[in-house]
């Protein structure tokens, strides 16, 4: 279910890509924000949009919405809705999820799930963002040719062509 390697060569070829730190750590949070949203099966195609509308990095917007994985979901989507319930007004409850995890059966908790999710997401969006972005800034400083990128982009103050 958890390939470490897997992951290990994801990571190293984010932080190794040939872009501006920050384009490369936004398209981290945007995918982390989708991975926090209840839609669960359309995280991938979601990021996929939001890379090309917004012109992030396909690879890190997809990345990033990967993050809440089947081991996490759970948790989250019961925190999401409690926080929901709360902002709204409502009885503060557990969230039933025995008929599964499919949009029909969390349909009628909706407007709490996507209220509370779209809070948790934007903080974890927002942790994302500069944790990728000193990744990326700690990884090119140990390497040569990376630092120079990184020093060029940063005089520039854009991506290199």
């Amino acid at each position: 279910m958890l390939n470490k390697e897997l992951w290990k060569k994801r990571i190293y070829g984010i932080l190794s890509l040939d872009s501006h730190p920050g384009h490369i750590a936004a398209g981290f949070a945007v995918g982390v924000f989708i991975s926090f949203t209840p839609f669960f099966g359309l995280h991938t195609p979601l990021a996929i949009a939001a890379a090309f509308l917004l012109r992030l990095n396909k690879l890190t917007c997809i990345t990033g919405a990967w993050v809440n994985t089947p081991i996490t979901v759970v948790p989250i989507l019961g925190v999401s809705y409690k926080l929901g319930a709360f902002l709204r007004g409502r009885p503060i409850k557990d969230l039933p999820i025995s008929g599964g995890l499919e949009w029909h059966n969390l349909e009628r908790y909706a407007k709490s799930l996507i209220l509370g999710s779209s809070i948790l997401g934007f903080f974890a969006a927002v942790i994302a963002y500069f944790l990728c972005y000193y990744l990326v800034i700690r990884f090119r400083a140990k390497d040569a040719a990376q630092a120079e990128l990184a020093k060029e982009m940063s005089e520039v103050g854009e991506e290199l062509e």
